[in-house]
C-alpha cells in the first residue's frame, strides 16, 4: 500500500499547483478537487467545482479529473466523423443490396401500419457500436471472482452473430466485477450458509411479502440492516433498480421538484420521471450550482402559480460509478438543512467499500445517518447478492410497505440471497466472531490507493477520488475502445470498456473496479498488461510529473 492521506504531504501529485507539477497545455488547467488542504493546493477560481465550504470536512477529500487534451479531443471528434461518414455510406450500400443486411426491418405488407424499428434512430447501434460488440455480453463459466473462466466466441459476419469455439479461457484476471470485499465465491462462509438456507426454504418464495412471501429470513435482515446503517428501521427489495424506479413515485409526485445530479443512474432518473414531479438537474457534485436550484425554488416556487413546492428532494450518488467520484455528502447536508430539503442517497456502489467500517459514504465522512432522509443502497456489490434496501425512520419504512409498488406487487427476495446478504454484512460488522470483515475493508482500501497511483505513474489519465475503489482509465478515440478491451483479454485481463452515450462523447474509457479479493500479484500482472497496451495504443496522456520513486505495495 501507498502512504496514506494521512501520512503523505497534502500537495501530492494529485493536487499540487504548482508550475513544476504539470505541463503545459493546450486547453488550460488541469481540473482537480481538493478539499481541506493547505491553500498553496487549493485549486484556482476559474474551476467552478471547488467546494462551497471547506471546513465541513473533517478528512481530506481529494479528486482527480484532468482537461481532455486539446489534440486528443479534436482527433476523438473526427474519430467519430468518420465513422459517422462511413456508415451513412454503408446504410447506401445495404439500402442498394451491395452489402448484405443484417438490420431487421419492416415487411412490405406492415408499411402502413405505425413503424416497430426506428431506423434513423439505429444509426449508431449498426455502424459504430456493431464494430466493437465484441467487447461486451462475454460469457463466463465460473464465480466471477478475483479470477474467472470465459468462454471464447468468434463472429464471421462483424459482430452481428457469434459462435462459441469450445474453448475456455482459464483464470482471466478480473478487473470488471462489483466485486469490492470479494464475497462473490462458491466456497467459505457465506456459500455454506447459502447452501444451508437453500435446503431450508428452497430457491424462491413464490409471492409478494404482503402475501405468503414474507419470511422470517427477511425480517431479520432487514433489523441487521438497519442496525447496520444506524438508523430506525429498514426496508428490503428484490432487485436493486427496482428499489429505486419503483420507490421515488412513491415519495413525491405532482407539486414535488426534483433535484438530480447529472450524472445520476438510470434507476434514479427513470424513478424521477416516473414520479411525475418537476425535475430539474444541477452540474456534477457543484454545490454552487445545486444551491442556486434550491434559492430559485424556494424564492420563486412553482411554475406559472409560484406557489411553495409540497416537497423538494434531493438526488445523490455516493460513488458514482462511470467518474469514480464520490458525492460532497457533507455540504450537501448542509444545504439541505439551510433550505429544509429532503435528501435520497443511493450508496450502491459505497456500501460496503468505503468508511472505516464499511457503512458507506456517510461512515466515510463521519456524519450522522438520520442527517440522510433516504438511504438506499444495493446488495449487488459489496455483498455478493442481489437486491435493494432503503432505510430511515420508521414511519419512511411503514409508509414505503403500504404504497410502495416494489414492495406491493413484487415476489420478495429469495431466501438463499437473503442469507448470503446477512452472513457477508455480519461478517463485515465482525459479528461472526471473526476478523475476516475488518481485514476485507484494509484490504479493499490498499488496494484500491496502490492501484490508482501505480497508473497515475505511468502516466494515463485516472478520474475519481483517491478511495474509490471505481478507478476509470481515459481512452478517448473511438477505435481505442474496442482495441484496449481485445488487447487486454489477449493478455488474460478482463476489463470493461465503456463510450458514448454511456459516457460524452470524447469521454471513452475502461472502467477497473478494484476488489479485496485482489492480491498484490494480480494487480501487478494488470498493471503491467495496462503499460504494455497503454504504450501500445498511445494512452499515456496525463500531463502531470511523474514521481521519482515508485509507489510500494505495504
Amino acid at each position: 500500500m501507498t502512504e496514506s492521506t494521512a501520512s503523505k504531504p497534502l500537495n501530492g501529485e494529485t493536487c499540487l499547483w504548482t508550475s513544476n507539477d504539470k505541463k503545459p497545455g493546450w486547453n488550460g488547467f488541469v481540473k482537480t478537487h481538493c478539499l481541506f488542504q493547505q491553500q498553496k493546493c487549493r485549486r484556482p477560481q476559474e474551476n467552478h467545482n471547488v467546494g462551497l465550504n471547506a471546513s465541513v470536512y473533517n478528512k481530506p477529500f481529494v479528486e482527480s479529473f484532468e482537461e481532455t487534451p486539446l489534440l486528443v479531443a479534436v482527433l476523438t471528434y473526427m474519430g467519430y466523423g468518420i465513422l459517422t461518414l462511413f456508415g451513412y455510406l454503408r446504410d447506401f450500400l445495404r439500402n442498394w443490396n451491395f452489402e448484405k443486411s443484417h438490420v431487421a426491418k419492416e415487411r412490405d405488407e406492415q408499411k402502413d401500419f405505425v413503424p416497430l424499428y426506428q431506423d434513423f434512430e439505429n444509426f449508431y447501434t449498426r455502424n459504430l457500436y456493431m464494430r466493437i460488440r465484441d467487447n461486451w455480453n462475454r460469457p463466463i463459466c465460473s464465480v466471477p471472482g478475483a479470477k474467472m473462466d470465459v468462454m471464447e466466441r468468434v463472429t464471421h459476419d462483424y459482430n452481428w452473430t457469434f459462435k462459441d469455439t469450445g474453448t475456455v479461457l482459464f483464470d482471466v484476471i478480473n478487473m470488471g466485477s462489483y466485486n469490492y470485499l470479494g464475497f462473490a465465491e462458491n466456497s467459505g462462509l457465506c456459500a455454506d450458509a447459502a447452501v444451508e438456507a437453500t435446503m431450508k426454504y428452497g430457491m424462491g418464495v413464490c409471492g409478494t411479502r404482503h402475501e405468503m412471501g414474507n419470511l422470517d429470513k427477511h425480517e431479520e435482515l432487514e433489523k441487521l440492516v438497519a442496525r447496520f446503517l444506524g438508523v430506525e428501521s429498514s426496508m428490503v427489495f428484490g432487485m436493486g433498480f427496482a428499489t429505486n424506479s419503483m420507490n421515488i413515485p412513491t415519495l413525491t409526485g405532482k407539486g414535488c421538484l426534483i433535484l438530480s445530479d447529472e450524472l445520476n443512474h438510470a434507476s434514479l432518473v427513470l424513478g424521477a420521471r416516473l414520479s411525475g414531479s418537476t425535475i430539474r438537474v444541477f452540474k456534477h457534485n457543484n454545490m454552487q450550482s445545486l444551491e442556486k436550484l434550491l434559492r430559485d425554488a424556494i424564492v420563486h416556487g412553482q411554475s406559472r402559480t409560484h406557489r411553495p413546492w409540497k416537497k423538494i428532494l434531493i438526488l445523490v450518488e455516493g460513488i458514482y460509478s462511470m467518474e469514480g467520484s464520490v458525492v460532497r455528502l457533507p455540504e450537501v447536508i448542509a444545504l439541505k438543512k439551510k433550505y429544509k430539503a429532503y435528501l435520497y442517497l443511493d450508496e450502491a456502489h459505497s456500501i460496503g467499500a468505503l468508511g472505516p467500517g464499511g457503512r458507506g459514504v456517510v461512515d466515510y465522512f463521519g456524519l450522522d445517518p438520520c442527517d440522510v432522509d433516504i438511504m438506499m443502497g444495493t446488495f449487488t456489490k459489496s455483498f455478493g447478492a442481489a437486491g435493494g434496501y432503503i432505510g430511515g425512520k420508521k414511519e419512511l419504512i411503514d409508509y414505503l410497505r403500504t404504497h410502495s409498488h416494489s414492495a406491493i406487487y413484487a415476489t420478495s427476495m429469495s431466501p438463499p440471497m437473503a442469507q448470503q446478504i446477512v452472513t457477508s454484512m455480519k461478517c463485515i460488522m465482525g459479528e461472526d466472531g471473526t476478523t475476516l470483515g475488518q481485514e476485507r475493508l484494509s484490504q479493499l482500501s490498499k488496494n484500491t490507493t496502490y492501484f490508482r497511483r501505480r497508473l497515475q505513474e505511468m502516466g494515463f489519465i485516472i478520474y475519481g477520488n483517491n478511495d474509490s475503489p471505481v478507478v476509470p482509465l481515459m481512452l478517448y478515440m473511438p477505435a481505442k475502445i474496442g482495441a484496449f478491451g481485445r488487447e487486454m483479454l489477449k493478455r488474460n485481463i478482463g476489463t470493461v470498456v465503456l463510450g458514448f452515450p454511456a459516457t460524452p462523447i470524447i469521454e471513452s474509457r475502461a472502467r477497473f473496479c478494484v476488489s479485496a479479493a485482489h492480491t498484490k500479484e494480480m494487480l501487478d500482472t494488470a498493471l503491467n498488461a495496462i503499460s504494455e497496451v497503454g504504450d501500445l495504443l498511445q494512452l499515456k496522456y496525463s500531463r502531470y510529473a511523474r514521481p521519482c520513486q515508485p509507489t510500494t505495495f505495504i
